[in-house]
């Protein structure tokens, strides 16, 4: 395979009949490399799965789909058949996708003014942005909408498209460049899979579970991305990003940090009193003494080390979390 990128490469660009170049779509530009580093070197199989894990940013998306996958789990009534859970939570990560390339194309010029993120695809010229990419994006976000509607029902495909939508439109468009809110506000994007998860099992009457957990996704997300923007804040700050470490200093935003983290892990302790048991107690237990500590640690020692480790520590928090409560349910049957 990588013979025949580079092969195709020295062969040069492919002309239509009157001799002008044909332009890449979003699947070729995705093949090809930029100009100089394709000569250099052909890409491998690792490093186009790397774009791809970075341009759609299936990490972020893979904690989406479990946060559908908790919804489902906590919400009252008869779990639906196996394939229609699998189906719901690669929709909801399929519109996720599309709403973390959707941010990527929009946000270029401002990637670029950040060492954190000008490796990224559409900065390098490895993809070259244009409208066409704008279509494979919608595409991409109006299959998972439509498989969520085939594999649920329309509430559970309104969430869907919800969450995709809060990230790429109100968050990316309106809120990133203008206040340090942004992701206070933005941060509903993840509440939104959790229910998408709960409709899926009962679309009228969603139950106070997942809506507790709702909240737990939306009082999470500032605290997480505030510690990565801590890490980050000169990069932020050349690239002219409000968000709170820029504008508040870094010390004070960590202790918006702890403040955010003490708020999460007490809602998250909510379950038990509505019907989870010990199994999930223990995990809510686990994660949240590991977040404040290092949480603790952050608002001590205001830097990059610190902000990166209550950055790590938020994602162990939440994985822990959803993980809990959905082998608690799946233990009650």
């Amino acid at each position: 395979m990588t013979a025949g990128f580079a092969a195709a490469e020295l062969a040069g660009p492919a002309v239509s009949l009157n001799g002008q170049p044909i332009k890449d779509g979003p699947w070729e530009a995705f093949m090809s490399q930029s100009s100089e580093a394709s000569i250099a070197q052909a890409p491998t199989v690792g490093s186009s799965v790397r774009v791809l894990l970075e341009l759609f940013k299936l990490r972020i998306g893979f904690a989406i789909g479990l946060a559908a996958l908790t919804g489902i789990a906590v919400a009252p009534g008869q779990t639906p058949a196996a394939w229609r859970v699998v189906a719901l939570a690669v929709a909801v990560i399929l519109t996720s996708a599309a709403a973390g390339a959707f941010n990527q194309y929009v946000e270029r010029d401002l990637d670029a003014k950040m060492r954190r993120t000008r490796g990224r695809a559409f900065v390098t010229g490895r993809l070259t942005a244009g409208p066409e990419w704008l279509v494979a994006i919608a595409l991409l976000g109006v299959t998972g909408v439509a498989l969520a509607e085939f594999a649920a029902n329309t509430v559970s495909a309104a969430f869907t498209f919800l969450g995709a939508f809060t990230y790429g439109a109100v968050y990316t468009l309106w809120l990133k460049r203008r206040t340090y809110w942004n992701i206070v506000i933005g941060g509903l994007a993840g509440s939104f899979a959790v229910l998408a998860g709960a409709a899926a099992v009962t679309p009228t009457h969603l139950g106070p579970l997942p809506l507790t957990f709702a909240v737990v996704l939306a009082l999470w997300t500032p605290p997480h991305f505030w510690s990565l923007a801590i890490a980050y804040r000169e990069d932020y700050a050349a690239a002219d990003v409000p968000m709170l470490p820029v504008v508040v200093g870094e010390a004070r935003a960590a202790r918006a940090v702890l403040f955010g983290a003490v708020l999460l892990v007490v809602v998250t302790f909510v379950p038990v009193l509505l019907g989870l048991t010990w199994r999930y107690l223990a995990g809510a237990i686990w994660g949240g003494t590991y977040l404040l500590t290092r949480s603790l640690q952050l608002v001590r020692e205001p830097n990059r080390r610190t902000a990166m480790a209550a950055f790590h520590a938020s994602l162990f928090q939440l994985s822990v979390l959803l993980l809990a409560a959905i082998s608690d349910t799946a233990f009650r049957g």
